[in-house]
């Protein structure tokens, strides 16, 4: 029999929490390490964000399917046990520094693996009314920020413990027994939420990674394209971010790992307190278009903030960084929850995860530009671009539908 509507949400916020943990332990320094253990460029080392992000882009949709055929429990469990496998050999690679190929191959695997945003998106859509989907949605808003609260602080503090000379491998080994903690907590405590009379007989073809009819289904609801787009915009401007921030913080201001850390779980802080606190409430009033207006409109504005902050100061660093993370808890629950409104109901897996693929192949693309940029224009670029990205952004949402 499912379980309650108030144990479920409770389960799967603490599942996606902890798999959000594990993630932000590595953060703050899995690119710089690559650059200081293996000599690799700026480029190269945020080539491990976008090849984790290209798999999750490729294999999100079959996961995704795949639950909607045979439920979501049995696909969480999967996707929980192989971060754990993953992140051990990540930690493994740096610990030991044999080569910058076994790093890719961990962050493939992991990539391929990884279902637990696009299933727990569907999971809270299976159980929740439409008219609080939007708030639920925040609830993995919330786990995120609150992943990145904890996170990026410890996994900075833990990167400077060093085994065989090299640093980095034990937030990874850490992220893999939270991961196993998870799997267990999973195994006991997440129950079913997709009954098997609503789940829909999926053909063979429809497994491949690249499902083009969801994506033409998609794109025959109202409204869901352009907010797909708004969605792709922000994640490829945000992860512009992503993973030069760390080479930016020790370039420009000489931050070590943990002060890096330190400034990410404050952005975690306040991107908790919005999504977990501010758009619960607000989403009664607001709608979703207008979340992402505002949204997108604060996060221009924050990355401008950070190009200015090599002249102006850490003040200006600290403010922009502040205003993104309000932003981006402004346009992350709000994307979901448009989509999923405007989604037929026995149909919320294969269209969320549409939603979720698309923000995966910006992802992939969104740390290689930054990269790119960093490695070869100069360390504002990349935030000079997030900012023309999220004002194209902002200028779609408005095509987008108040009601």
């Amino acid at each position: 029999m499912p379980p309650t509507r108030r144990a479920s949400l409770g389960a799967i916020f603490l599942t996606v929490f902890l798999d959000l943990l594990g993630f932000g332990l590595v953060l703050p320094f899995l690119a710089k390490e690559a650059r200081s253990t293996f000599g690799v460029s700026e480029f190269e080392g945020t080539l491990l964000g976008s090849t984790y992000s290209l798999m999750q882009f490729l294999f999100v949709p079959v996961w995704g399917r795949l639950s909607d055929r045979i439920g979501r429990r049995p696909v969480l469990l999967w996707s929980i046990g192989a971060t754990a496998v993953s992140m051990a050999g990540l930690g493994t690679g740096l610990a030991f520094g044999t080569s910058i190929l076994w790093l890719y191959a961990a962050r493939i695997f992991g990539g391929v693996a990884t279902a637990n945003l696009g299933v727990a998106s569907a999971y809270i859509a299976d159980i929740t009314k439409p008219e609080e989907r939007t708030k639920s949605m925040g609830l993995i808003g919330a786990a995120f920020g609150l992943g990145f609260i904890l996170g990026p602080a410890i996994g900075g503090a833990l990167s400077r413990i060093a085994i065989h000379g090299h640093y980095g491998a034990v937030p990874c080994f850490v992220a893999a027994g939270l991961s196993v903690v998870n799997l267990g907590w999973a195994a006991l405590g997440v129950g079913e939420s997709l009954p098997k009379d609503r789940r829909r007989e999926a053909e063979v073809r429809s497994l491949s990674p690249l499902n083009f009819h969801a994506v033409r289904r998609a794109c025959e609801l109202p409204g869901v394209p352009v907010a797909i787009v708004v969605n792709f915009l922000v994640v490829l401007s945000f992860t512009n971010l992503d993973q030069t921030f760390t080479f930016f913080c020790t370039d420009a201001f000489s931050f070590t790992n943990l002060q890096t850390g330190g400034l990410l779980a404050a952005v975690g802080v306040v991107a908790a307190l919005v999504q977990g606190g501010l758009i619960r409430p607000l989403s009664k009033r607001v709608s979703d278009a207008t979340f992402l207006r505002a949204g997108t409109f604060l996060q221009a504005i924050a990355f401008a903030l950070i190009v200015a902050s090599t002249r102006l100061g850490l003040a200006t660093l600290f403010f922009a960084m502040g205003l993104l993370a309000i932003g981006n808890g402004f346009t992350q629950p709000a994307a979901s929850g448009f989509v999923s409104k405007h989604s037929p109901a026995d149909e919320q897996g294969k269209i969320l995860s549409v939603n979720q693929s698309f923000a995966s192949l910006a992802r992939a693309f969104g740390p290689a530009c930054g990269g790119l940029l960093y490695t070869y224009r100069g360390m504002a670029w990349p935030y000079a671009a997030g900012a023309l990205g999220m004002v194209v952004a902002c200028l779609a949402a408005f095509r987008l539908p108040r009601k």
